[in-house]
C-alpha cells in the first residue's frame, strides 16, 4: 500500500511538472528598470525623522505591522517550544511547504468561476487544507511504513514544494498571474499587511497560546514521556494532533509576515536559544514567547527603517542574533556559563583532594593518634599529588582563602573546619573503595583511582546506603584498603616550595 501511495504521488508531480516545463516563457530583454548595477541598491541610512517616526510609532500602516509580527512571533515561539522537545523541530518546515499548492489551487478555483483570486481568507484556506493534508501525509508514512519519520519529512516537503512551484509557474503564465502577488506568500511581505490580516494573525495567536496553557500540563507529559502519558489514560493521539493543528494555524497566519521559506525560522530559534537561559518548561515557554515577539517587533522595525530589506528577512536575522547571544550568554546552558561551571568544578575537586591529602600524611605521621596534629611540609603534598608546584600552591592559596587550612610559612595545618572537611572527604573516598572491592571485584590496587573519579558526586543519602551496606557505622574515616605511601622524612626537609615566606 505504502509503495502504491509512493507512485501516485509521484507521477501526480511529474504530471504537474511537466506542463510547466513545456510553457517556460522566453528570456525577457534587460531593461535599465530591471537590469540596477549593486551600486543604485546600497542601503541609505536613514533619517532623524524617519528614526522618529518609527520609534514613536507616528505611522498608522507601522502600528499594525508590528503589532501583528509581534503576536505571530510570541505565538510561534510558544508553540514552537513543544515542537522542539517533541523533536519535531522541521515539522513546521514541511507544513510551510505544504502550504504552496493549496495557495495555488485555491487561485485557479476563484479565478475559474470568476471569484478574486486575491482575497486573503481564501488563501489561508486553500493553505490550511494541503496543510493538514501533508500532516496526514506524514503520519500515514509513519504508521504505515517502516520509514522514520524524518524521512517522511523530507518526502512529504518535497513532494508538496514541487507540486507548487509547478501550480505557481503555471500561474505565472496566465493573464492575471503577474498580478496576483502569489509570490509574496513564498518569500514574505510585511509591509503589505493590513488591519484585517493583523485581526487574523492576533485572534490566531491568542487560540494558540490559550490551547497551550490550557493544555501545558498534558503536552508537558507527552513531551517528555509519551509511554507514560498513554498508560495514565490521556489520549496521546488527541493531543500529538492538537499540537499539529497549532503548528498548522502558526503556519498559515505566518506565510504573509516572512514567508513559508523562513517560517520554519520563527518555531525553531526562538524556543532553541530559550533553551540556553533555563531547564524549566515553563520558563522556556515563557523565554520562547518573548524572545519570538521581540524578533518579530525588531525585524519589522528595521525593515521600516531601511525600506530596501524585507521584513521577512530582518525577523530571522534578529532572532539568530538572540539565538547567538544566548549561545554565549546563556545562564543555564551558555558556553561562558558551561565553561565557568567546568572551571569552578574543577577547583572544588583540587580542594577536596588537597584536603584528603593533608589528612592522610598526618595519618602516616601519627598513625592511630589525632591526625590534625601532625605538620604536612609542602614537598609531602608535591610527592602526594603529583601536581605542578604551581597548581599546588594555587589550591593552598584557595583553601586558605576558605579558612580551611594555615599556611604562612612551613608547615602546612589544617583548621578545625578543615580537618572535619578532610575526614569527612577520606570517608567518603574509602566507603566507595570498599564497596568496589567487595562488590565490583575491583582488585585493591587499582581502586583508588576509580574512586576519584566518583567521590566528588556522592550524595550523603548515598553515603549513607554504603556504611549500611559496609557495615561502617562507626564515625572517622575506615582504613585505607590499598595501604598509604608514608613520604621519606629527607625529601620533606629538603624541599620547599617557591614563594614561601
Amino acid at each position: 500500500m505504502s509503495r502504491a501511495i509512493f507512485l501516485l504521488v509521484l507521477w501526480g508531480s511529474l504530471l504537474l511538472v511537466a506542463p510547466a516545463a513545456q510553457a517556460e516563457p522566453p528570456p525577457r530583454p534587460a531593461s535599465p528598470a530591471t537590469d540596477r548595477s549593486l551600486a543604485g541598491r546600497s542601503l541609505a541610512w536613514p533619517s532623524a525623522a524617519q528614526w522618529r517616526r518609527v520609534l514613536l510609532l507616528e505611522d498608522y500602516n507601522t502600528r499594525v505591522v508590528l503589532l501583528g509580527t509581534m503576536l505571530l512571533g510570541c505565538a510561534s515561539g510558544m508553540v514552537g517550544s513543544f515542537m522542539l522537545l517533541r523533536k519535531r523541530a522541521l515539522m513546521g518546515d514541511a507544513l510551510s511547504h505544504a502550504t504552496l499548492p493549496g495557495i495555488c489551487l485555491a487561485f485557479l478555483v476563484a479565478t475559474r468561476w470568476g471569484g478574486d483570486g486575491k482575497s486573503l481568507p481564501l488563501l489561508l484556506l486553500g493553505a490550511t487544507v494541503t496543510g493538514l493534508l501533508g500532516v496526514a501525509a506524514i503520519l500515514l508514512i509513519r504508521n504505515l511504513t517502516r520509514l522514520k519519520e524524518d524521512t517522511a519529512l523530507g518526502a512529504v516537503l518535497s513532494v508538496f514544494f514541487g507540486a507548487g512551484a509547478a501550480l505557481l509557474g503555471l500561474i505565472q503564465q496566465m493573464e492575471k498571474g503577474h498580478a496576483a502577488g502569489l509570490e509574496s506568500f513564498v518569500y514574505g511581505k510585511t509591509a503589505s499587511m493590513g488591519t484585517g490580516d493583523t485581526t487574523i494573525i492576533a485572534v490566531s495567536a491568542f487560540v494558540c497560546v490559550v490551547a497551550c496553557v490550557l493544555l501545558f500540563k498534558e503536552l508537558k507529559l507527552l513531551c517528555f514521556d509519551e509511554g507514560f502519558a498513554g498508560a495514565a489514560g490521556m489520549p496521546v493521539l488527541f493531543l500529538d494532533l492538537t499540537l499539529m493543528a497549532l503548528v498548522v494555524v502558526v503556519t498559515i497566519v505566518g506565510l504573509q509576515a516572512v514567508g513559508l521559506i523562513l517560517m520554519v525560522a520563527m518555531l525553531v530559534i526562538p524556543a532553541a536559544a530559550a533553551r540556553f537561559w533555563t531547564e524549566k518548561l515553563s520558563r522556556m515557554f515563557l523565554i520562547s514567547g518573548g524572545l519570538g515577539a521581540f524578533s518579530g517587533l525588531a525585524g519589522a522595525g528595521m525593515s521600516a527603517l531601511f525600506s530596501k530589506v524585507p521584513s521577512g528577512a530582518m525577523i530571522v536575522l534578529v532572532s539568530t542574533s538572540l539565538f547567538g547571544v544566548s549561545l554565549v550568554f546563556g545562564s543555564a546552558r551558555g558556553v561562558l556559563h558551561r565553561v565557568r561551571r567546568r572551571w569552578d568544578l574543577a577547583r572544588s575537586i583540587d580542594r577536596q583532594h588537597l584536603l584528603r591529602a593533608i589528612h592522610e600524611l598526618q595519618e602516616t605521621a601519627t598513625g592511630p593518634g589525632p591526625a590534625s596534629s601532625a605538620n604536612v611540609t609542602f614537598a609531602a603534598l608535591l610527592g602526594k599529588r603529583s601536581w605542578s608546584p604551581a597548581r599546588l600552591r594555587g589550591a593552598i592559596q584557595r583553601a586558605r582563602h576558605d579558612e580551611l587550612i594555615e599556611w604562612g610559612t612551613e608547615p602546612i595545618r589544617l583548621t578545625r573546619r578543615g580537618a572535619l572537611e578532610g575526614i569527612r572527604l577520606t570517608r567518603q573516598h574509602r566507603l566507595w573503595e570498599l564497596y568496589l572491592i567487595a562488590h565490583a571485584d575491583i582488585a585493591p590496587s587499582r581502586v583508588d583511582r576509580d574512586a576519584d573519579a566518583i567521590e566528588h558526586v556522592l550524595e550523603p543519602e548515598v553515603i549513607a546506603e554504603l556504611e549500611e551496606l559496609l557495615q561502617q557505622g562507626t564515625p572517622g574515616a575506615p582504613a585505607s584498603p590499598h595501604g598509604l605511601e608514608s613520604v621519606p622524612p629527607a625529601a620533606a626537609r629538603t624541599a620547599r616550595p617557591e614563594g614561601v615566606r
